[in-house]
């Protein structure tokens, strides 16, 4: 809880909290070459609750920075992509998060 609590004070001026980001940075990665990644991919991938990443996606894409579509081979399968804001918010995240993850991880360690 204290990595993500932090995590979330490094998140805010991004308008994120750590499970939004979790949910962009894998929506990004897994769709970086072009792949079509439906909302279960994601739920599968981070290991978290179905519902909540529903709720979460909601947000995101209320947001501006991902889209849901209905997946063409299955009609209750919802494709995620992100959108251009969501893909620039992700790539400005993205250095913050790893800052902070290392200055973590690195005072753990030192203990």
């Amino acid at each position: 809880m204290l990595w993500q609590r932090g995590l979330n004070g490094r998140l805010k001026p991004f308008e994120l909290t750590q499970p939004q980001f979790a949910i962009l940075a894998v929506c990004g990665w897994m769709t970086r070459n072009g792949q079509n990644v439906t909302q279960r991919d994601v739920v599968d991938f981070l290991g978290m609750d179905r519902m909540h990443v529903s709720q979460i996606a909601t947000r995101l894409e209320r947001d501006g920075l991902i889209e849901r579509s209905a997946s063409k081979a299955d009609q209750r399968s919802k494709r995620v992509t992100l959108t251009p804001l969501g893909r620039e918010r992700l790539a400005r995240a993205v250095p913050v998060v790893e800052a902070y993850d290392r200055e973590f991880f690195a005072a753990r360690k030192a203990r």
